[in-house]
């Protein structure tokens, strides 16, 4: 195991914050995947995925001793420190950044018109040698990139460490939530193992997500110079997927070695790990578009009671919540408008008007003005 420091630009004099990466193994000659990316904690108050990430850490090094890595594995325990340190009246603000309000895991790079103009002449037959041209013209673009701020400099530097990776895992969790992931369309029979590995009852797919998290902008870059360049072999085999390991509260260490297990049991099914992989269980339901997850909101302020469990199946019409405005002395029903898994929900029993109170994912896409939460 190597630990490297990753020191990010200060906004302040005598202040700074660094990132640490753990690697394992080396990368492969040949075979998918060669490389494994995985971080957690981006937004910073969803904490199950450090724990996870330390069991990964305890893992990863005995079968790197032991001679079982068949490439390399970069660990991120931590991917925002500078999230990881706000805090306003004793409460954890992690998902955005106080100085300027943007979501830490939103507006990452997507140089792929740079790219496609740095090698649309290099580009050969040969679909490997054109995955390392290509690989190389996304570091040096990522590299070129003007760092203006803290922020920036955090968002370069993971994807720095990201952009060659062959699967990229990012650990994120929800208020309160059942474990399910977000992935490509296109990629999803790379990653269908991990849900079933990680007993997924929800597996969201879209082509894009908007807004450019941290995953698409591992996999859309491909996607646009495959498409940009047509006549060109384009590997789009760079796949990324986002793990939502359940509520922010959900922090044991049984869940951990649970999650961590399913993971490096992912692995092991790929042919990272030189070892026997487990029997693939079944998926518990199959996976849902990202447009079909119906977001039920609060009718009014007040208290919320939940009638059904993270988890259950939801048929169309079906109570969900309540809303109970003890002041008043009104009590307002929340109904499903489609049938699916009830995957996230409130963290706090108390709601204003118009705020998320669950979501649902169908099967049925939505009219939908934006995939992403902001």
């Amino acid at each position: 195991m190597r630990q490297e420091r990753h020191r990010l630009a200060s906004a302040s004099i005598g202040r700074y914050h660094e990132l640490t990466s753990y690697h394992f193994g080396a990368p492969a000659a040949g075979g998918w995947p060669r490389k494994v990316y995985i971080q957690s904690s981006l937004h910073a108050d969803e904490i199950p995925g450090m724990l996870v990430s330390h069991h990964l850490r305890e893992a990863l090094s005995r079968l790197e001793a032991a001679g079982k890595l068949n490439g390399e594995v970069v660990l991120v325990p931590m991917a925002n420190p500078m999230g990881l340190a706000q805090r306003v009246l004793h409460n954890a603000v992690g998902r955005f950044e106080l100085d300027s309000g943007e979501n830490f895991n939103r507006q990452y790079a997507e140089p792929s018109a740079a790219v496609v103009a740095a090698v649309a002449d290099k580009l050969g037959d040969d679909i490997d040698h054109n995955r390392t041209l290509i690989r190389q013209a996304l570091r040096e673009a990522l590299q070129a990139q003007t760092v203006d701020s803290e922020l920036a400099s955090l968002r370069q530097q993971l994807h720095l460490l990201a952009v060659d990776a062959d699967l990229v895992i990012d650990l994120h969790c929800e208020w309160r939530g059942a474990i399910h992931i977000y992935a490509n369309n296109e990629q999803w029979p790379r990653v269908e193992a991990l849900a079933a590995y990680l007993g997924c009852p929800v597996s969201l797919l879209a082509d894009s997500y908007g807004g450019m998290p941290f995953d698409e902008a591992i996999f859309m870059p491909w996607l646009r110079i495959r498409d940009a360049l047509p006549g060109k072999p384009v590997p789009v085999d760079s796949v990324s997927v986002t793990v939502e390991l359940r509520g922010q509260q959900d922090v044991n260490h049984e869940l951990a070695r649970q999650d961590a297990a399913a993971i490096l049991d992912f692995l092991r099914h790929q042919g990272l790990l030189a070892e026997a992989a487990p029997p693939l269980p079944p998926l518990p339901y199959p996976p849902t578009p990202l447009e079909g997850s119906e977001t039920l909101l609060a009718p009014h302020a007040g208290v919320v009671v939940l009638h059904a469990a993270m988890g259950d199946w939801i048929e169309a019409g079906q109570l969900v919540a309540e809303v109970v405005d003890a002041v008043e002395g009104r009590s307002s029903e929340v109904r499903a408008s489609t049938s699916g898994v009830l995957y996230a929900g409130i963290h706090h029993p108390y709601t204003h008007l118009g705020d998320t109170v669950a979501k649902v994912a169908g099967a049925v896409k939505l009219q939908k003005a934006r995939l992403l939460d902001a």
